[in-house]
């Protein structure tokens, strides 16, 4: 499936210009992902033409060095000047734990392990001979199978966080060949 995703993405001349410009950032552990992947892969199975994500672009990336917000601001602010037509949301895992009161992430994958559904915990990057390199914590089953499923951080006490997500985002309207789980 990672073919297939890769495949997507290289034929999508706007997502391959986001990756060039994550690629140009030299982030640590940098990936853009959530909508940017998701949404490619579901408009794709649905039959619609590629498009841009609803909402933002999610630019992640690991440093417990630096973690201060006004670094991920600066970032965006960089992004806006070479991309002022598109929503950028640019942070470093490294501090995410502590708003979502986990334990400390060992590296990018590990946040996403964190995130409110599995189709969405995936990122992609470009490495330095032009490849697209997949980080997809939870594979890609439930993404390339419709399946809108929680992350295990989602299901029990924190489920009702993943169905005001789904509720919030609509996305069963939007792709109706989603199964919920």
């Amino acid at each position: 499936m990672e073919a297939r995703l890769r495949d997507l993405l290289n034929a999508d001349p706007w997502r391959m210009a986001i990756l060039h410009l994550l690629r140009a950032l030299d982030l640590p552990d940098g990936w853009v992902a959530a909508g940017f992947v998701r949404d490619a892969v579901w408009d794709h199975l649905h039959g619609h033409a590629p498009s841009i994500p609803v909402g933002d672009i999610d630019i992640i990336w690991f440093d417990p060095i630096r973690t201060a917000p006004a670094l991920d601001r600066q970032i965006e602010r960089q992004l806006a000047t070479l991309r002022p037509d598109i929503d950028w949301s640019v942070k470093n895992q490294a501090r995410m734990h502590l708003r979502n009161r986990d334990a400390p992430y060992a590296d990018a994958a590990d946040a996403m392990r964190h995130w409110t559904e599995t189709a969405t915990a995936i990122g992609v990057r470009l490495t330095p001979d032009d490849q697209l390199e997949v980080n997809a914590p939870f594979g890609l089953d439930d993404l390339f199978g419709l399946r809108l499923v929680p992350g295990p951080a989602f299901l029990g006490a924190r489920r009702a966080i993943f169905d005001g997500r789904v509720r919030a985002k609509r996305w069963p309207a939007r792709y109706p060949l989603l199964q919920l789980g």
